[in-house]
């Protein structure tokens, strides 16, 4: 059957090291939406951080962005679908995140381009420090996150080393059991891990399964593309789930079709084969 919506992770699928799009990949997207294949972006990014890429590939689709807990209309910022992260759960999540000592960002503001709420971050830290500059318009600084937090938010974030937030992973899952979903997105080569705590109702898989229903699609027409484990979900969801070659060991023998690196236009090499000689 036809492939009729095709989802793509962003960073580690989409884009490459450079974090940029390649011209062969632009093409072979370019190509399948002019087959009438509806292309949706599905990350665990901010909607602010991922909006660009949106709007760089000319896509009409919904955003669907952190983790599939807010989907929005990418030039209206009508809010499509939302999933809030229940306040007092998202309250226990922060002080358990101090008692660990992890830094910590409440993602807010879901009907708006979204900010990044916290109390400051440890100097060690360089990977957020690094990242918290390239968006520091979006940053706001509060003396008490708990104090702040009187409203459900998007979702709580944590980042550090890969085994530091594994080790927090389990403590977070022992503790809230189903009151929560927890997403790792693991960068192994650079030792960071970026960890969202959210509505146990939201996943890429949940999001991606409401955009095929808005658009009349069958799931068995949908294929995803991932590279991390926080795209499980989408890629057990899809009727064909691409892996990259640039993924860890552990996502590539889960028995999904492989395609090559980000490096490599992996994102081109599974839409020409999929998409383009079959539609």
């Amino acid at each position: 059957m036809p492939i009729k919506l095709l989802a793509l992770d962003i960073d580690g699928t989409l884009l490459n090291r450079k974090s940029k799009v390649t011209p062969r990949v632009r093409e072979a997207l370019d190509n399948a939406q002019a087959q009438g294949v509806q292309i949706a972006l599905v990350t665990g990014r901010r909607f602010s951080s991922a909006r660009p890429v949106v709007q760089e590939l000319e896509l009409s689709i919904p955003l669907v962005s952190h983790n599939g807990a807010l989907t929005k209309n990418i030039t209206t910022l009508e809010t499509i679908q939302y999933h809030p992260f229940e306040n007092t759960t998202a309250c226990e999540v922060i002080r358990l995140g101090r008692e660990f000592k992890a830094d910590i960002i409440c993602c807010d503001d879901p009907h708006g381009l979204g900010k990044m709420v916290m109390e400051g971050f440890s100097p060690e830290n360089r990977a957020l420090e690094m990242y918290l500059k390239k968006y520091w318009d979006s940053v706001v600084e509060v003396p008490d996150l708990l104090n702040y937090l009187q409203h459900d938010p998007i979702q709580i974030m944590f980042s550090g080393t890969c085994d530091r937030m594994d080790e927090f992973a389990q403590l977070l899952e022992s503790t809230l059991g189903e009151r929560a979903k927890i997403f790792l997105t693991r960068y192994r080569q650079v030792d960071l891990t970026i960890m969202d705590v959210l509505s146990p109702t939201a996943s890429k898989g949940e999001a991606v399964a409401h955009l095929a229903a808005m658009h009349g699609i069958e799931q068995t027409e949908v294929m995803a593309i991932g590279d991390n484990h926080n795209d499980l979900p989408m890629l057990r969801y899809a009727g064909i789930g691409v892996v990259m070659a640039n993924a860890e060991d552990e996502l590539k023998q889960l028995g999904f079709a492989l395609t090559a690196s980000n490096e490599e236009d992996g994102v081109a090499v599974a839409v020409e084969k999929y998409i383009l000689q079959n539609n």
